[in-house]
């Protein structure tokens, strides 16, 4: 139904039935245009580059990101070139000359987890990880947790990416400590899982990026930040001087909107690419929730097909999350082991079958390259 939005992807790989758009999505032909775009700004602007991406392109960035997340305060969102970027320097406006603990769960993507690991190798660090399986206990296990202690910051993915479980933030954040920073991953998420943060928008941190679901590609990634912080990153950039300071005498100021996250000199080639692409969704009329009920039907139509063959590793049985209404844009599947999960997705990708996983988990993306065709011709490999 859109594959017209993704002709030069699917032009280059005719040979490819690509089901990993959960880890490298397919770009809409827009991007292309608005890549070339950002070249013709810069010979145009030259020195004046600067000034017309903050005065122009960040603000049509972060209007169109508030209304996906439903924000009334797009002036809140900040950017950066990753996510790790923004986890570290939220790390780096807690109190490090104290003790500091952190409640997170097992299943946080990388840019969160290898670090908040090596951090609790010191003594100041102690970091609680509630598991996210027995899936059906997860919500309650992890508000106990959040009730039995005090902490110093909240971190859970709003789309767990080693399953494709759901979280319902906004149930925990109901319950969630009033005085330290509640972060939502919405990695994962974004542009895929509808989420309304209207609601809780003065509670919570909102970490999202383009590489994903938004298919703007990589390095462009987003902070949403609380209008009421008003935090001093240790880990910070001269990005952070480009608005109003409080600076008193020598100390470094920080202003008081998102930019007090900023960082320095990036390239923003990829927010012209996640520009380009969000307003040919709002022209398509493709709402994130749109877009999941149409990515729902065809993994509805993967597992009905799926049933059909009766393949020994891959079936129902072995699929992780089986609730579809509270899943994200990719099904998972738990084989027997590391290597019998590694030699399937090579044999599938000699069948012209793309998929990805990790560890014992073979993941299955879905996304609108996709038709009912093409879901056939995938199970049809497996």
């Amino acid at each position: 139904m859109y594959k017209h939005l993704y002709q030069r992807f699917l032009e280059a790989n005719p040979a490819q039935l690509h089901f990993a758009c959960h880890s490298h999505h397919y770009w809409p032909d827009v991007t292309r245009e608005a890549q070339l775009q950002y070249w013709d700004d810069t010979t145009k602007y030259v020195d004046g580059k600067w000034e017309h991406i903050f005065s122009v392109k960040v603000p049509q960035a972060q209007k169109l990101i508030s209304e996906v997340l439903n924000l009334a305060h797009p002036e809140q969102i900040v950017f950066a070139p990753n996510t790790h970027e923004f986890v570290f320097r939220l790390l780096s406006s807690l109190d490090w000359g104290n003790k500091i603990r952190v409640l997170t769960t097992d299943s946080e993507f990388y840019s969160f987890d290898r670090q908040i690991t090596r951090l609790s190798e010191l003594p100041q660090f102690e970091v609680v990880k509630v598991p996210t399986q027995p899936f059906d206990t997860f919500h309650e296990r992890f508000e106990q947790a959040m009730e039995a202690a005090d902490w110093n910051l909240v971190f859970i993915s709003h789309v767990f990416f080693n399953s494709g479980l759901v979280s319902d933030v906004e149930r925990l954040v109901k319950d969630a400590p009033t005085d330290c920073p509640f972060i939502i991953d919405g990695y994962h998420s974004f542009m895929a899982v509808p989420l309304n943060l209207k609601p809780i928008q003065d509670k919570v941190f909102y970490l999202g990026g383009s590489y994903k679901y938004a298919q703007g590609g990589e390095g462009c990634c987003f902070l949403y930040v609380p209008p009421s912080t008003r935090h001093r990153p240790m880990y910070t950039g001269w990005f952070a001087e480009l608005s109003k300071l409080s600076a008193i005498g020598d100390e470094v100021g920080y202003p008081v909107d998102a930019l007090q996250y900023a960082g320095s000199t990036m390239d923003f080639t990829a927010m012209y690419r996640l520009i380009a692409t969000l307003e040919k969704f709002k022209d398509e009329g493709l709402t994130v929730s749109k877009i999941h009920f149409i990515v729902q039907q065809n993994q509805q139509l993967f597992l009905e097909e799926l049933e059909k063959v009766n393949h020994p590793l891959v079936n129902r049985g072995s699929l992780l999350v089986s609730d579809l209404k509270n899943h994200g844009h990719f099904l998972t599947f738990n084989l027997p082991s590391t290597e019998a999960t590694s030699e399937l997705v090579k044999k599938m990708k000699t069948r012209g079958l793309y998929t990805d996983s990790r560890g014992s988990r073979l993941r299955f993306g879905f996304g609108l390259y996709h038709d009912a065709a093409d879901i056939k011709a995938a199970v049809a490999k497996i």
